[in-house]
Order: C-alpha cells, then structure tokens, then sequence
C-alpha cells in the first residue's frame, strides 16, 4: 500500500468513526410522528380554534419536526360532539375541546371546565398543575384511553346574551337557553331550559328563535360570531364560568407509544398554549367590548346582587348534588372544593386585594 492510499484510507476511517461518535443524523436517523387533532370548533375561529392551531404550531416545532400535528376544525373529519370518541379509539390521536361536553361520559369531566362561582383561570392553572387536579384527571379519562391536558383559558366569561332584561331570578322562568355544563344544570333550577350546542349553530339557533338566549365565551369571541346581530342586552358576570379551562385530550396508547422526550414536549406546549390563549383573550376582550357598546348598540348590564346571591345559592346545591352521583366525581369534588377554599381565603388578600387598591387611583 503506498503513502497516499493509506492517508485515503486513514481518513475515511476517522471520519466514519466520528459520525458514530456525534450520533449524526445519517446514522441514527429519529422516526416521526403524525398525528390528526380534532376539534369542537369551527376551523380556525379566533381564540378557541387559533388556539388549537397553535397548539399543534409549537409541538411540531419544539420537536423539530418530529412529531406533527394536522388540526381539523368540527365536521371536517368528524362531528363537534363526536371528538371524544374519536381520539379515545384511535381515529385521531389528539382533540381539541372542553371537558363540560363530555358530563355524559362521567359527571366529574365537568369540574376540569368550569363550575359555577369556582376556580378562575389563575386558580385553575394552580389546581391542576400543583393542586392535585391533573391526577385526579388522569383518573377520570384513563377509564377512556386519554391522556387530559389544560390547553388554554378563556379567562372569566360574560353571563349571556337576551332579548329581554334579567331583573330577578325569576327572568330565566321558561327561557330556552344556550348554557353547557354546570351552569347549564343551575338555570335549569331557576326554570329555564338549558340547551348544549357547538359554537358553529348559536348563532343561526338564537337569530331562528330556536333558543330565547344564549352564553359563549366573552367579547372577543361573541363579537366574531356576531351574536350582537340577534340579541341586545349583554349581561355581566359569568357566575357560571368564571376561569374556562380548554383541554387537549391525547389518545393514551399513542401518547404512551413517542419517546419520553416528546411526551414532555406535548405536555409543556400545552402549558405554552394555556398562557397564550389567557393572554391572548386577556388583550382582545377590552378593545372588543367597547366595539360591542360604541359600535353596535349593545346594552350592557350587570346582573343584580339579589340575582347572582340567587344563582350562587343553586350552584351550590347543584355542585353539591352532582358530586354524590358517583365515588370519583365525589373524590374531583373534594379536591376542587378545598382548592376553591384557600383560593378564597388568600385571593381576597392578594388579587381582590390588589384589585381594590388599584381602583381607588386608576377608575
């Protein structure tokens, strides 16, 4: 062997052993993921939808590519209500919703939402991630191969949209009323008829006469579905939903089935997410409502303290009542319910607090 083949050889040689030794790409090539998200929503509505959008957006780039995501809004590859189903047996691996829409499944769904006079978005956050909730929520949608996940926050919520002023409990006798979940159950008591629609039909449902009124998120989101077109008084505050949890829910043997290092990628974007989407409602919600008021005539109103110490009264006896219906829910319930009890004790100090404090300089 001459001196130039064998400086040839040495060299190919050294280079070889160094791709093994930086694990280079061509060597040890990672296998991707792609997966279908569907959602309740319809495709690429402001908020809720983008919202998923988003979600998928930074999974696949968090992942470098390796796990990607393709988002289908309700009806494009199955219906709104049908998205539960879907993921748990595999049709898609992700979904995109709120837990409130699957109490047919298992009453406890309901308490990862909202409940009436419960957790806001700050203190949802807290239970879930450090309060003892996500277990307690891996519990109830294991039973349905998902692996549950806080995707998003709406932030409080508006109390509704109605052709006629609410002046008394009494105002909701015989209203035919657009209001999922919990809250749903306490108008319901006050004799009104509760009514679960996806967003896509609110709009035509409340414009037809369908339904007599209706509640969805808050400004941002009513003014894009236009709900200002066929109701004028616009009540405030969403006693029923005062923090909406939105969920990704991930179907258990997929999710079980990537690396660990992409499991811990859906489970932080998805923290990502749920600070964006609060964020996002947080700036959007103001300049909206003013649009509502100064542009399109809307009557805001307040409900009346006689009406909300009302409601707060049946929610509790609804909650209550719900949480007796079986051992889990009972157990979601107690957890959600000393969580609520602190919150209350330090968030009159810290955030009401504050908030009080604030408004005597800047009202």
């Amino acid at each position: 062997m001459d001196r130039r083949t064998f400086i040839k050889k040495a060299g190919a040689g050294a280079i070889a052993a160094g791709a093994v030794i930086s694990g280079a790409p061509a060597v040890h090539a990672q296998k991707k993921y792609r997966w279908k998200m569907v959602t309740t929503w319809p495709k690429n509505f402001p908020g809720l939808g983008t919202g998923a959008n988003h979600l998928a957006k930074i999974i696949g780039e968090m992942s470098g590519g390796r796990l990607t995501v393709k988002v289908y809004g309700a009806k494009e590859l199955v219906p709104a209500f049908e998205s539960f189903d879907a993921v748990s047996r595999g049709t898609a691996e992700m979904g995109h919703a709120a837990a409130y829409y699957w109490k047919g499944k298992s009453e406890a769904a309901q308490f990862f939402a909202a409940v009436p006079f419960g957790l806001n978005a700050q203190e949802m956050a807290g239970w879930i991630h450090h309060g003892g909730g996500q277990q307690l929520w891996d519990e109830v949608y294991g039973a349905f191969n998902l692996k549950p996940f806080a995707a998003g926050n709406t932030g409080v919520q508006m109390g509704g949209w109605f052709n006629k002023e609410i002046n008394s409990i009494a105002d909701y006798k015989g209203l035919k009323m657009r209001m999922p979940g919990l809250g749903g159950e306490v108008i319901k008591r006050a004799g009104a008829t509760p009514v679960s629609l996806p967003g896509g039909e609110i709009f035509p449902s409340l414009q037809s006469g369908a339904i007599d009124a209706t509640e969805w998120v808050g400004p941002y989101n009513d003014m894009a579905f236009g709900l200002y077109k066929a109701a004028k008084y616009y009540y405030w505050p969403g006693w029923h939903e005062p923090g909406t949890v939105l969920e990704c829910f991930v179907n258990k043997k997929a999710y079980e089935a990537l690396p660990e290092d992409l499991q811990s990628i859906v489970t932080e974007a998805n923290k990502a997410a749920y600070n964006d989407m609060l964020s996002e409602f947080m700036t959007k919600n103001n300049s909206a409502l003013v649009d509502l008021v100064t542009k399109h005539n809307v009557k805001l109103k307040r409900f009346n303290d006689a009406t909300l110490k009302k409601m707060g009264e049946l929610s509790r006896d609804v909650v209550a009542e719900v949480a007796e219906k079986d051992a889990l829910t009972k157990k979601v319930y107690n957890s959600f319910n000393n969580y609520r009890r602190q919150s209350v004790s330090w968030g009159s100090i810290g955030e009401e607090g504050y908030s009080l404090a604030r408004t005597l300089t800047f009202s």
